[in-house]
């Protein structure tokens, strides 16, 4: 057995034990799937922080947490007989080979753009075997994940089945009719309602005008963020040289 199964096999181990209802951490055993969801999130976060800061130290330790939180589940759902870890790793592997018939199998793609059309193919096969009746085209797509990035994600998926506009023309005008919009109702009176429709609609626009210009709308809210921070610091430093303080 490797070195990386043997640490799976510990980790899995006092995962195990931490849920012993003799003897393990009273606050992991009273866990739920449910309770932990926000940790799982979190760790996910602060997996793409250490990313940005290119801090691989932190990166390291942020994906031991991650990894946690994976088993954490897993366990969970290995008490109520509904999966266990070796069926996730046996699930995510069986989908990575299935995905990738070019390395794993004997078809052929020319190109990247191939390669895209072959990738949304097969995740769309996955999709269909899993579908319901009253099936959407955008059913699959996790309503929990970041606004911006569930948007994004919505208008692609909508995008790849036709609907979209031609050019990224009427979708800057479209981002001018709901500003336009929003200004209307911000004229009236008690309408926190509305104001805050027109403000989803003005941000869903913004999105859809990111995925025309080829910006990722996450990538470049955070990197206004970022700046913000820097600017808002040289602020802070001014004041203090003059004796004032915010």
């Amino acid at each position: 057995m490797s070195e990386s199964a043997n640490q799976i096999d510990r980790l899995l181990d006092i995962m195990a034990a931490l849920r012993d209802p003799s003897g393990g951490c009273p606050w992991d055993i009273e866990q739920t799937f449910r309770s932990i969801s926000a940790y799982t999130i979190e760790e996910a976060y602060e997996v793409a922080d250490a990313i940005e800061r290119e801090d691989t130290l932190d990166l390291k330790d942020e994906l031991g947490d991650l990894l946690f939180q994976v088993v954490f589940h897993a366990q969970i759902a290995n008490e109520q007989g509904l999966f266990s870890f070796d069926e996730v790793v046996a699930a995510i592997s069986d989908k990575m080979v299935r995905r990738h018939p070019h390395v794993f199998g004997d078809e052929a793609v020319e190109d990247h753009a191939a390669l895209h059309r072959a990738w949304e193919r097969h995740k769309k096969n996955e999709r269909q075997a899993k579908q319901r009746e009253h099936s959407s085209l955008l059913d699959g797509i996790a309503s929990t994940m970041p606004a911006l990035r569930w948007s994004s994600k919505l208008q692609k998926r909508a995008a790849h089945h036709g609907f979209d506009w031609e050019d990224v023309t009427p979708v800057f005008d479209k981002l001018q009719e709901e500003i336009a919009e929003l200004c209307a109702e911000m004229g009236v009176a008690n309408n926190h309602d509305r104001i805050t429709d027109e403000m989803g609609d003005i941000l869903f626009a913004c999105v859809n005008l990111s995925r025309h210009l080829d910006v990722n709308p996450e990538h470049a809210l955070r990197e206004s963020n970022r700046k913000f921070i820097t600017r808002f610091a040289v602020l802070e430093e001014l004041l203090q040289q003059d004796g004032k303080i915010m």
